[in-house]
């Protein structure tokens, strides 16, 4: 049987990307986004389908929890076992501390680490079952290290950090491997362009993390024997300052 590879939060070129290369592997690549970005989450199933690989899309809001319990058994109905289930919502924002508004924290919160939580629950019954599987969470900077005017998004993605690691802790004895990634830098994407003015001059020098090769990157931690699992990866390019 086919097995699938859930891809939540897969509107931007790295969750592209990371669609494109489990499906390259021979699984279906699952992508969602929200609902009022059904079109263009078509697309991108289409655009893969195109390229001679299997990949639906299911749209929903990952922050609602029936929700994503429904979304996740349509997936396994519709397309497959879940081999791999990958959280890539970012909700990056950047807020003086004395003007970050309750409903920004709590959004921030609940896309960056709360759907986080639901996606992991509702896989993890379905893998712990199996005794097999990959749940992989996109971490950031503020993962480790909260700067200034991102005390939203960095605690959300801290608690996402500890989720993980808590899941890894509980999950990987049950042959479930969970893996936190720490993308310390730009990444070469629109939305990043729109921040630098040296994007450019930065892409030229591969200063910007290429979404292709932080997707290999989790093809890589999918693939890993059990023997040498790895909990936390970062990535950043050559020349960032860690």
């Amino acid at each position: 049987m086919t097995q699938s590879a859930l891809i939540i939060g897969a509107g931007d070129a790295t969750g592209g990307a990371i669609a494109r290369a489990f499906a390259r592997e021979g699984l279906i690549a699952c992508v969602n986004r929200r609902a009022r970005n059904a079109d263009k989450l078509e697309q991108l199933a289409q655009s893969i389908r195109n390229e001679g690989h299997q990949a639906m899309a299911f749209p929903g809001d990952a922050r609602e929890e029936e929700e994503m319990a429904a979304l996740i058994d349509r997936v396994e109905a519709e397309a497959g076992p879940l081999a791999v289930a990958v959280f890539n919502i970012g909700a990056n924002v950047n807020f003086p501390i004395t003007e970050t508004s309750a409903r920004v924290y709590r959004k921030v919160w609940e896309m960056a680490c709360f759907g986080g939580f639901l996606m992991g629950r509702e896989v993890a019954k379905r893998m712990e079952a199996r005794g097999a599987g990959t749940i992989l969470f996109t971490g950031a900077t503020a993962s480790i290290r909260g700067g200034a005017g991102y005390a939203a998004f960095s605690g959300a993605k801290a608690a996402l950090r500890m989720l993980a690691q808590s899941m890894a802790r509980e999950l990987g004895p049950k042959g479930v491997h969970v893996a936190h990634v720490v993308i310390d830098g730009g990444i070469d994407t629109e939305f990043i362009r729109g921040l630098r003015p040296d994007f450019e001059d930065a892409k030229a020098a591969d200063l910007l993390l290429s979404p292709d090769a932080i997707a290999a990157n989790y093809v890589m931690l999918h693939k890993q024997p059990k023997s040498a699992w790895t909990h936390e990866l970062d990535l950043r390019p050559w020349g960032e300052n860690w």
